[in-house]
This record gives structure tokens, sequence and C-alpha cells, in this order.
């Protein structure tokens, strides 16, 4: 039945498919665990209930959003050893060290210190909760920096030789981890996952508010989230843009992908806003375009020339229909974050941030943006960098395992339907639970590690363990 499928094609339509899975759950972790610190901060700072209420609300939702990332991310890195064995052994050498030093740093400190988080608060008293709290948001950095460390290397390899056998072997771990594009891809998706973090966080304060539930705790809620938007939106555009330029240095054929370059602009490229990539005729149908902007964006000149996909041999050629469409995406959502940001700011001048209900319906409707972008930044990324699974040096095609196209059918197919009934049900109680008030946690009758930490039960409250799951 899949004998006319290739399977090269497939094995890499199931890794992006448990990839794109994959991606959202740490993208929102990363994000929620720096808000629940953030939220545990200010409550021992201001003892104000509501906001260890917002913790007591969110640390649920980050438990099951952490614990569907671990799961999904398990899953994927099997591929490594069934679809893409070719590749596991020649880069094995270097990229199997840096998932190696991500478990033993990140993830020993996020799994030794998040039960603490949990269930811990009433059994080791607030500033060691705390640190537990900051000790969870860091690891989560941690993890983020050693796989975008092995990422950037596929995309900008440095630091390497080949041996005999035809392994790439690490030379200079320094080179290998800050490889020419890890800073710009570490700080961008750092500040896509806070990004996406607080349009959720928003979404959700949102609708509290427009159905009148715990104003005020909700009103905290929702302008804690415009505050990040307001500020991080406009850092994340500038970010992006060093790490285009950054792009156009070190993969400059993606760079063509993404703007619709087939041609080459001698006198200066214009900015194709709009269009139909066309890849038979090598051209952009019906294409709104700016005149020589793209010059200016990229080369900072009206009249630089810049390079198309003409100078590029067809077979080294990425699929520029996605890239071009995926990169739009990004960017568009990019500046539709940019203007609610600037909206809030607005009626927070105004006073009117916790009234204006226009404002809170389109916080609602952007609540899912930042996984939208999150994802076609990835695909961006990823599809641009084809035909290489490392940047001009190892083909896609050369990466492949042995294997036939109908056993990588079957197993996508056993993914497509485990993973929509598993993490469809997941996601499906994380939304149930985000409709729910943030309630009172118990409060503290006892005395214990609150009243020890100058905390009475009149100005703050303590968790009861297992009562952090009133939601469940």
């Amino acid at each position: 039945m899949f004998d006319s499928f290739d399977a090269t094609l497939l094995a890499r339509f199931q890794f992006a498919f448990t990839v794109s899975f994959h991606i959202i759950f740490p993208a929102f972790s990363i994000g929620l665990a720096s808000y629940l610190a953030v939220l545990e901060g200010l409550w021992l700072w201001t003892k104000d209930e509501a906001y260890l209420a917002l913790f007591d609300f969110w640390k649920t939702i980050f438990a099951l959003a952490f614990g569907m990332g671990v799961v999904s991310g398990i899953v994927m890195s099997y591929q490594f050893g069934t679809n893409w064995a070719v590749f596991s052994d020649k880069a094995g050498p270097v990229i199997g060290p840096l998932m190696g030093y991500e478990v033993l740093t990140a993830f020993f400190l996020e799994a030794g210190f998040l039960g603490v988080m949990l269930f811990g608060l009433n059994r080791v008293g607030p500033r060691l909760h705390f640190l537990a709290t900051c000790m969870v948001a860091f690891g989560t950095l941690i993890s983020a920096t050693w796989i975008l460390a092995v990422n950037s290397w596929m995309q900008t390899p440095a630091g390497f030789g080949l041996n005999e056998q035809g392994q790439y072997i690490p030379t200079d771990w320094w080179a290998v981890i800050f490889n020419p594009s890890f800073p710009y891809r570490l700080v961008h998706m750092v500040l896509a996952a806070y990004l996406t973090t607080a349009f959720v966080v928003g979404a959700v304060g949102a609708y509290h508010l427009q159905r009148g539930d715990a104003p005020r705790r909700a009103t905290k809620m929702f302008s804690m989230a415009m505050w990040m938007a307001a500020i991080v939106a406009p850092v994340q555009i500038f970010a992006g843009d060093a790490h285009g330029l950054n792009t156009l240095e070190h993969q400059p054929v993606k760079v063509m992908a993404m703007e619709g370059h087939y041609d080459s602009h001698p006198d200066g490229a214009p900015l194709i806003l709009f269009g139909m990539p066309n890849s038979e005729a090598k051209r952009v149908d019906y294409a709104i375009e700016i005149p020589k902007l793209s010059s200016l964006i990229l080369k900072h000149s009206l009249d630089a020339p810049l390079a198309g996909l003409d100078t590029v041999p067809d077979e080294l050629e990425p699929p520029v229909p996605i890239v071009f469409w995926s990169f739009r995406i990004m960017v568009g959502i990019g500046f539709a974050m940019l203007g609610m940001g600037l909206w809030s700011l607005w009626c927070r001048w105004r006073g009117t941030l916790g009234e204006n209900r226009w404002l809170h319906r389109a916080a609602m409707l952007m609540g899912p943006a930042g996984f939208v972008a999150v994802l076609a930044g990835w695909v961006t990324t990823e599809v641009g960098r084809q035909p290489y699974t490392i940047y001009g040096h190892l083909l896609t095609s050369q990466s492949i395992s042995p294997v036939d196209a109908p056993a990588v059918a079957t197993s996508l197919i056993a993914f497509i339907i485990v993973y929509f009934l598993v993490f469809g049900a997941g996601t499906f109680y994380i939304l149930r639970l985000m409709r729910r008030l943030p309630r009172d946690p118990m409060p503290d009758l006892q005395g214990g590690p609150l009243r020890s930490a100058g905390i009475t039960p009149a100005s703050a409250v303590a968790i009861k363990p297992g009562s952090g799951h009133h939601g469940a």
C-alpha cells in the first residue's frame, strides 16, 4: 500500500509531526516556570495572597504541560535510532554529549526540585520553596540552552573534524556549543517562549474578566501578561532581525527562500509582502512588493545587491512555498503581538485596562498565537535548512536509516492516532483547568513555616499537602 511513498519523506514528516507536538509544551513550560517564580517572589515581597492564589492556579497547569513535554520528547528521541540511524552514527560524537549534558544538568535539576515546588510549601517553608521554584525555572532555561546548542550546530556547524569512518568529531567544544547561530537562536527562542506564555496567561485573565470572575486576581493576571507583551514583543522583533542577518551570513539560501527571491537583484531587492511562490516557473505569482526594501532591511542599503535562488542548483533549494509562508505567519503574529502590547499601554494610560471588553476579546483571540508563531518559526528554520541535516555537509537523503516506506508509514499512522488521543486529552484537560477560578489555598491555621517566616494567616495562606490540585 505504501510502496509508492518515499521513506525519507515519510521519516521527515514523522519527525516534523512529533516535534510539532513536543515543541509547544516546552515553549509553554519555559515561560510558565519563570512566571511562577515571579508570582511567588511577589507573594513573598508583598504578602498579597492574590499572587499565591495565582501561583497555585498556574502550577497545576505547569505540571501537566511539563509532563506532556517530557513524554513527547522521549518518544521523539527514539526516532534518531529508528529512522535516522546514519545521522546518529555520523553526528553522534557531537550531538550525543550535548544531549547527555541536557539530561545531566537541566532534567536532573528540574526533576529534583519539581516535587518540592508542587507539594513542598508547607514542608520546607516559603523561602526554600521559592528557591525550588527558581531552580525549576532555571532548569527549563538550561534545557533550552543545550537543545538549541544541538540544533544550532546542525544549522551552522563549527568546531569539528572528520575521522576515518566519516564521523563528525568535536575538535573545539567551545566552538561547537557557541556556534555562529547559537546566541541569536537562544535569545529568539526564549523570548518566544515568554511571549507564548504571556498571551496564554493574558487570554485566561481576559476570559475571567469577561465573566466577572475574581476580578482582582484576573486583573493582576491580565495586567502582568500585557506588560510582558508590551516590553518583550518589540525586543523580540529586534532579536528576530538580528537573527535574520546572522542567517543571511551563514545560510543565505534559507533567506532567499524566506524572501521569495528566485532571481538575483544586483541593484536592490524588493520586499515581497505576499504572493504565491511558483517553484516550477521560478517566480512569485501575484506578488505584492515594496521596491528595494528587502535590501534596506538585510543590507541597510536600498541599492545593495542580493543573490537569488538562480545562483543555487535546483537540488540544493529548500521547498520555497513552505518557507515563504511559514516565515510570513511568524512575522505577522509578531507584529500582532506588538499591536496588542501597544493597545494595552494605551488602555493602561487611560485606566481602562480591566474594563475594555474589546481588548479582552482580542487577548482571548490571541491566546494560541504564540504556539502558532513558534511552530511557524520552527518550520522556517528546519525546512529552510533542507536538503541538509547538517547544513552544507550532510544531506538528508544520506542520513536516513535503511528502512522501508511501509514500516515508516505504519509507525507514522500509529503516532498520529496515539498523539491526538493522549495529548489531545491532556490539552483538553488543561483548557478545563484554565476555565476554573483561581481559588483560595487553604489557610495556615497551625502556624508552621509561614508564621516562622513572618507571614501571618491574615496576610497570606499556605498550601496543605496535595491541595495544589484544586482543579483536579
